[in-house]
């Protein structure tokens, strides 16, 4: 017999699961978190936090959404990547990243109601955690997962109280497996993994020091440190990254993974400071040193029966692109509305089988795309001639040839641009973290082809109402002046419909269905003369139906079904695609 039961047990209390749990909470659903620490996150790792991730935040609540941007360091300051000889040394280039960029600064205005920041884990974890624990979730730390066995009613967890040592049992319906980079739920289950682990060695250093007058002026989260002598390994030659303007700041360092971890100690620590700040009289406060291994696997399976995997346990990738954290969070936004119109009797299970089918090509891809950023600081260091050998003094002639004026000096000079300004597909790629588009049965599509869009998918965020796109973002102002996103009015754990005029037989079967279904479906006609007012008309351009079309939502707001005018039975036919949604 268990010693403890739950709907749901969340082993990790990291962003992945400390999301699914805030998430659950917030759907009125019963979950227990366990962390085998005594408390959360001790070091920045993620950081980056894109406009999806806000969207997730957003819909937790404003609250929330404000409380992130409080302790973040804001977009602008995210600044410019630099890449130099040192801190205090020559500048060798720069390119304007994470929607700094005046063209792509407009485009994530148009593209979201958020904003992007730099918020570190040590600040995203206890803001999620907070939130769950405050709207229901029992957390337990010091609480070691062990092993699992799951049945056909649900899964017996046998876990281990750190403080006490002793082995306790929870019975949950299912069971949720957020517990990092080696996870044992995965491995317990059998998921399969692809890839590999352990491709590269780095280590963190993490440090508080007042280096104002190397980069007040030049505001970035990354500055690159390309210096003649330093190991390669890891993401780059050297690495200075922002936790806090401008005083506290994280050492990326590369080792060979060929060779035992180097034991990283305060002299060590102030020599590589010294190294890439490019002062050595630099005294630090060291807080923290680590070392990590840099993987490229992914999970073919998500899922197996009651069990999932989410975050790093499922998507095993380099710190490129800061995609970690985000698509962390994004998993539990997929899974948690399943689990809760599942847990609620509101769907059959076979809704379950949609995360994996929905969330599996997602991993592979941004495996695939942090991996291949690494390989793509290649050019920068061809330009710059520091690959091919280690001699020092050879190498630092050849950075020293772009400052000639003849004809290969001026060649140099311009592959040098040209390597740099293609870093954007890692630092200002759009389109990787907004164009998740989900297939699967609880997507309808009634044959509809997915658009073909000119611009690179890669770089630029490409709206469309395709089901299985996230719906897009446009300015609806209510009778009072309000303004509000269509983002807002989607999603907070329930289905919504979206028509105009002409479309009101929409909301009428919308109200029926949701007391046949026992499902909440919310309606809104958008239109003159109504609660929300398209005056600018940006909802007419995006929404890719006519007035009297419908557009359907899921609670993660992903465009599960549309149709372009008013069928003879919309009730019918909004029956049909809530059943197959569902999986009734």
């Amino acid at each position: 017999m268990a010693d403890i039961s739950t709907d749901v047990l969340i082993i990790g209390t990291g962003p992945a699961g400390s999301a699914t749990a805030a998430l659950l909470s917030t759907y009125g659903i019963e979950n227990m978190a366990i962390n085998r620490y005594r408390w959360l996150a001790n070091t920045p790792r993620a950081h980056i936090t894109n406009q999806r991730t806000m969207e997730v935040l957003r819909d937790l609540g404003r609250e929330v959404e404000g409380e992130a941007y409080m302790f973040a360091t804001e977009q602008e300051l995210m600044g410019e990547n630099v890449f130099c000889e040192s801190l205090a040394g020559e500048e060798i280039g720069r390119m304007r990243s994470w929607g700094t960029h005046p063209l792509s600064k407009a485009e994530h205005l148009l593209s979201s109601p958020t904003f992007m920041n730099d918020l570190p884990q040590t600040m995203m974890e206890p803001l999620l955690f907070k939130t769950a624990c405050s709207r229901g979730t029992q957390a337990r730390m010091s609480t070691e997962y062990l092993s699992h066995v799951q049945d056909a009613e649900g899964v017996s967890t046998t876990c281990r109280d750190r403080l006490t040592g002793q082995d306790f049992t929870i019975r949950s319906k299912y069971l949720m497996g957020g517990d990092g980079g080696n996870s044992l739920v995965a491995e317990n289950e059998g998921l399969p993994i692809a890839g590999q682990m352990g491709v590269g060695g780095s280590m963190n250093i993490l440090f508080k020091a007042d280096l104002s007058k190397y980069v007040a002026h030049r505001p970035s989260v990354l500055y690159w440190i390309m210096q003649p002598g330093a190991d390669v390994g890891g993401i780059g030659m050297g690495l200075v990254r922002m936790i806090r303007p401008w005083n506290e700041w994280l050492i990326v360092w590369g080792y060979d993974i060929n060779e035992p971890a180097p034991k990283v100690d305060e002299k060590m620590a102030t020599d590589v400071a010294r190294q890439l700040v490019g002062d050595p009289e630099l005294e630090i406060d060291l807080l923290s040193a680590n070392t990590w291994t840099v993987n490229n696997s992914y999970a073919e399976k998500m899922s197996s029966g009651r069990v999932f995997i989410m975050g790093d346990a499922a998507h095993r990738h380099p710190p490129s692109n800061g995609l970690g954290s985000n698509t962390s969070i994004q998993d539990s936004f997929n899974l948690a509305w399943k689990l809760a119109a599942v847990l609620k009797g509101q769907a059959g299970e076979r809704l379950l089988e949609s995360y994996t089918v929905e969330r599996a090509p997602v991993a592979k891809q941004i495996v695939t795309r942090a991996n291949q950023s690494i390989g793509e600081f290649g050019p920068i260091f061809e330009a710059l001639g520091m690959t091919g050998g280690t001699d020092i003094e050879k190498i630092k002639a050849n950075m020293d040839a772009r400052c000639g004026t003849d004809a290969s000096a001026e060649a140099q000079r311009a592959a040098l641009n040209e390597a740099i300004a293609f870093k954007k597909f890692e630092f200002d790629a759009h389109g990787v973290e907004m164009n998740q588009r989900y297939s699967s049965d609880a997507i309808v599509t009634d044959g509809q082809m997915e658009p073909d869009f000119r611009l690179d998918s890669d770089l630029h965020y490409q709206p469309t109402t395709w089901p299985g796109a996230r719906i897009p973002h446009a300015w609806l102002f209510d009778v009072d002046g309000g303004k509000h996103s269509t983002l807002d009015l989607a999603g907070h754990g329930v289905f919504t419909v979206f028509t105009g005029l002409g479309g009101e037989a929409w909301v009428d079967a919308a109200a029926k269905l949701t007391k046949e279904l026992g499902v909440d479906i919310e309606a809104h006609v958008i239109g003159p003369r109504q609660h929300y007012i398209d005056h600018v008309g940006d909802w007419a351009r995006a929404r890719e139906v006519g007035d009297t079309g419908c557009i359907l939502t899921r609670p993660d707001q992903h465009v599960c079904w549309r149709h372009d005018g008013l069928p003879e039975d919309p009730e019918a036919e909004l029956r049909r695609v809530m059943s197959q949604i569902l999986a009734k």
